[in-house]
């Protein structure tokens, strides 16, 4: 009975509804979509966008794609409890009234909640990506229809790069008085074009090895104009984002970019940083046959003691099946490795520089570059060898997959932290010079997430407490100390 109420030949105008409602229907999916299988080629500069409120005041790939970006942002909020507990806690002080922000950093998820809370603090912002791939394009729509003037989109160019740091900038109207950095290319970019600017920046906060490097090279040269904060050495950006976070994404970002398995493939872990210890222990968790090598004797004994064994590049280089860079050095790897590695090799880096893979020897006329998928390139030498070559050298992790929420809480939360007491410090408190965090705010960092496991903390008795000669309520260490990281602690039996 029911299929007889069905028309065999519907009517052609209930047809021509359909199709179109199908169109419809399609193209609104294609706007939303978050992934990057648009056809739409048409570069962002090139595009008039405005968003619900009227303003054109950002760049980004399409702003349609919000809703998208909005629900990732919520998604995210639930696993950085200590960022969402610092705007609850802060928001009527509004320590960061009056501060205006220009930032480059990774544009994800976390840090759209970084910036939410920045701007819940009662600071401006104008936003750029740190990387031309780790950029989610729905999260910067998300941000640009907020009202955050935001420059990024995931496959800029290099000149789309450098265009979108100088339009957060370069602005009539409005100047910046903190830089927050990732990579110190915000950083060179206004000391180049804008050195002015400086005498109403108040400080920096960089967390990158590449970008601290540059900024211990300005201030040894007496050319550093503002004080500035050293997040990536804070006890809660090192030993846990460094470490914890690579850990996970290594796996996640090889797996999403080659489908391979891990269980007896040797590798080879160039640097036994925190992340090269992060890297080293999960591969060799899943069964890898793991080496390193390093500079530094002590991460070169840590590593023998951890189980690895401690080798020259050129030693294995033919038969190792992944190379990973992670020293935040230049020329790591150099054509002569490349040209002697085995086929199929795949070739990554974790180090935040894209300086660590001599990526522009292999764009020569003998070389053949095929892509396979987005962030993987198979280069074919003229015998027919090929390695494979992930994110063309830049970050693995945030190029081609995701990173832990939690741990970019922790990370986030000091970066926040350092700008609020750079923007608060009396005059004098810092002089032009780096500076770390102090060690009282890298305690209340971690205690903050604490709660997220039901945690609870032993207190101190007033006894115990001048025993050790130390204030009930912390600091509990000296800033000398180190704290403790082994890899053997996380590597399965």
């Amino acid at each position: 009975m029911f299929f007889s109420t069905i028309p065999c030949e519907p009517p052609k105008q209930q047809l021509v509804t359909i199709a179109l409602m199908r169109k419809v229907e399609i193209e609104q999916i294609q706007a939303a979509s978050y992934t990057d299988s648009s056809d739409d080629e048409t570069s962002p500069r090139d595009k008039q966008q405005k968003n619900s409120k009227g303003s054109s005041d950002f760049c980004v790939k399409n702003i349609k794609q919000a809703e998208f970006g909005r629900r990732e942002i919520e998604i995210a909020e639930q696993e950085m409890p200590a960022l969402m507990a610092l705007r609850k806690r802060a928001q009527g002080e509004k320590p960061l009234a009056g501060a205006k922000i220009v930032g480059c950093t990774h544009i994800t998820a976390q840090t759209a909640v970084l910036m939410e809370t920045l701007g819940a603090l009662g600071a401006q912002c104008r936003w750029a990506a740190c990387n031309i791939y780790s950029t989610l394009n729905e999260v910067a729509a998300a941000l640009a229809e907020s009202g955050f003037p935001v420059f990024a989109w995931k496959g800029e160019s290099e000149d789309d790069f450098w265009w979108c740091i100088d339009r957060c900038v370069n602005v009539e109207g409005w100047q910046p008085n903190m830089i927050l950095d990732d990579g110190g290319d915000l950083t060179h970019w206004i000391y180049k074009k804008y050195p002015n600017m400086f005498k109403k920046i108040k400080g920096i906060v960089e967390e990158s090895v590449t970008g601290v490097h540059r900024l211990y090279q300005l201030s040894k040269a007496g050319k550093l104009c503002v004080p500035a904060m050293n997040v990536n050495d804070s006890v809660t950006k090192q030993k846990f984002d460094n470490l914890y976070c690579c850990r996970e994404s290594i796996l996640d970002g090889l797996k999403r970019t080659t489908d391979m398995m891990f269980g007896g493939k040797q590798v080879v872990v160039c640097g036994y940083g925190e992340v090269g210890k992060g890297c080293c222990a999960a591969l060799k968790a899943m069964g890898s046959i793991v080496y390193v090598t390093e500079i530094d004797p002590i991460c070169a004994l840590q590593a023998c003691m951890d189980g690895f064994r401690l080798v020259k590049l050129n030693e294995v280089i033919r038969q190792v099946d992944i190379v990973i860079t992670c020293t935040g050095n230049k020329n790591v790897v150099t054509r002569e490795h490349l040209d002697r590695m085995k086929n199929s090799c795949i070739v990554c880096n974790m180090g935040h520089s894209n300086t660590e893979i001599d990526v522009a020897s292999l764009r020569t006329p003998e070389l053949t570059w095929e892509r396979v998928r987005s962030q993987v390139d198979h280069v074919i030498w003229p015998d027919g060898k090929r390695i494979v070559l992930l994110a063309e050298g830049r970050l693995l992790n945030l190029s081609c997959s995701t990173v832990p929420t939690f741990v970019l809480s922790i990370t986030a939360t000091t970066q926040a932290l350092a700008l609020i007491e750079l923007y608060n410090a009396p005059e004098g408190r810092y002089k032009q010079d780096v500076y770390l965090l102090p060690k009282k705010m890298d305690e209340y960092v971690a205690s903050l997430h604490l709660p997220t496991f039901d945690a609870h903390l032993t207190e101190l008795t007033d006894e115990q407490a001048k025993y050790l000669g130390l204030n009930k309520n912390g600091p509990f260490k000296p800033n000398y100390y180190r704290y403790c990281s082994t890899t053997s602690l996380f590597i399965l039996p």
